[in-house]
């Protein structure tokens, strides 16, 4: 395997790919108006996911790249619940007849920071307009250092059926850096109350490339969260961009993994759950072998949205709150970011739209073929896109087949073990807009 080349491309500044056309290629020519026809075109037979975006914590820690802000009066957090309920009432009102959800995710921020009552008043207001598929996966993220008995059962009586957890790292050193100190037996007793109270099905998200770690601390992290057990373990890199995110301005800079540093931390990262038993999945997360995420990748099932890697395979999904996303036939709408704004749009009974992406032919080929190249680390071209020609793309990526980095067999493209690592740089090749644009994204590894 050509290590070297391998860790050049892992510095290359790339997409995560949650979508293709990415975020970076939204713009405010997707309007409101443009918002309601897509919503109103919508197949009523479709099962939908929903994503419900609560953006306060308590504190917000310096590595945090969510759009969130610290709460400091419950009348604001209120407020917002409100302006999240009354923005379902406008979403179904363009929608044509009753759909029905399959899965409801809740992410942040801290949703919990609703409180029970809040989070049952909005799946109330849920109910009023969609019917719920039997069995559906209801999510929530959650800080475990605010996870108390009365929430755990509070949840588990609202439904909630997943919950993960951001652990981000162990180490109190590592902790104090990033400004979030929670010690592993606040999480441990996070964990026993969720389950007591019947949540079972658990996610923890770690990190690397944070400041002060080390080989040796991110494997003692990983060793403790398998330990604990959670059904699926996701492992993001830290992306440093205090140019975008003030409170990343916190971080000692020079305290951070240098590129090389960051690659060892990801590999002794895989290394390590996968031999407590995880079944390695895409790029950065990691299941138990009979988790449906596992078997999704087994069987070429596995899908990538806004939340990472998923088994969720419907088309449409509904992203309600401010800055949340939706996904649909045809393409995709973002809602207003700033909260004040957010919730004077959706009083004046608008839809809180801010921007979007509109999706031709060309995009959902070089959608799909990236999103398998993510998910499946191969791809047949002619099979995704049999009138297109890939020549150009291919002939680019001579360079990492000579390197052993993927393999290119016909209208095939693998991408080998060796390059599993960098495919976000694989991916980058089939990005037409890359070609022309400049933005700065995080590292591949």
């Amino acid at each position: 395997m050509n290590d070297a080349a391998r860790r050049s491309y892992a510095s290359a500044s790339v997409p995560r790919y949650t979508s293709y056309p990415t975020a970076a290629e939204f713009s405010t020519s997707v309007t409101a108006a443009d918002h309601a026809r897509w919503l109103g075109r919508l197949d009523v037979r479709e099962s939908v996911s929903v994503y419900l975006h609560v953006p306060y914590c308590r504190e917000i820690c310096f590595y945090c790249g969510c759009n969130t802000k610290m709460a400091v009066r419950t009348d604001v957090i209120a407020s917002y619940r409100c302006a999240l309920e009354d923005e379902i009432d406008i979403v179904a009102r363009h929608l044509q007849g009753g759909f029905c959800i399959a899965r409801l995710h809740w992410g942040g921020g801290t949703p919990s920071i609703l409180g029970t009552n809040g989070l049952k008043s909005v799946i109330t207001r849920l109910r009023r307009h969609f019917a719920f598929e039997s069995g559906f996966e209801h999510a929530i993220e959650l800080d475990p250092r605010y996870v108390t008995v009365e929430l755990a059962d509070g949840l588990a009586a609202l439904g909630i059926t997943r919950a993960s957890l951001g652990i981000q790292d162990v180490d109190p050193l590592v902790q104090a850096a990033i400004g979030r100190l929670q010690p592993p037996a606040v999480i441990e007793a996070a964990v026993e109350r969720l389950q007591r109270a019947g949540i079972r099905s658990l996610s923890f998200d770690l990190m690397y490339g944070l400041p002060l770690q080390t080989i040796e601390s991110v494997r003692k992290t990983c060793v403790w969260a398998a330990a604990l057990a959670p059904d699926r373990i996701a492992c993001f890199g830290y992306a440093h961009l205090p140019h975008v995110k003030a409170n990343q301005r916190q971080i000692d800079a020079a305290r951070l993994p240098l590129q090389d540093e960051r690659v060892d931390q990801a590999e002794a990262i895989a290394a390590e759950l996968v031999g407590h038993g995880y079944t390695r999945i895409g790029i950065d997360h990691f299941a138990r072998p009979g988790d449906a995420l596992a078997q999704a990748a087994l069987s070429g099932k596995l899908h990538r949205n806004f939340q990472g890697y998923t088994d969720d395979d419907r088309k449409i999904l509904l992203g309600l709150g401010a800055s949340s996303i939706s996904t649909v036939a045809d393409g995709f709408v973002q809602n207003i970011a700033d909260v004040p704004r957010y919730i004077r749009a959706i009083e004046a009974g608008s839809l809180a739209t801010a921007r979007g992406c509109r999706l031709d032919a060309g995009d959902r080929e070089r959608a799909e073929i990236i999103e398998r190249l993510m998910c499946d680390f191969e791809v047949d071209l002619a099979v995704i896109a049999p009138n297109s020609d890939f020549s150009p793309e291919c002939a680019r990526l001579a360079e990492m087949q000579r390197q052993g980095l993927v393999r290119i067999d016909g209208s095939r493209l693998i991408v080998t073990e060796a390059g599993r690592s960098v495919v976000r740089v694989v991916a980058a090749i089939f990005d037409t807009y890359r070609q022309s644009h400049n933005f700065r994204f995080s590292t591949a590894v």
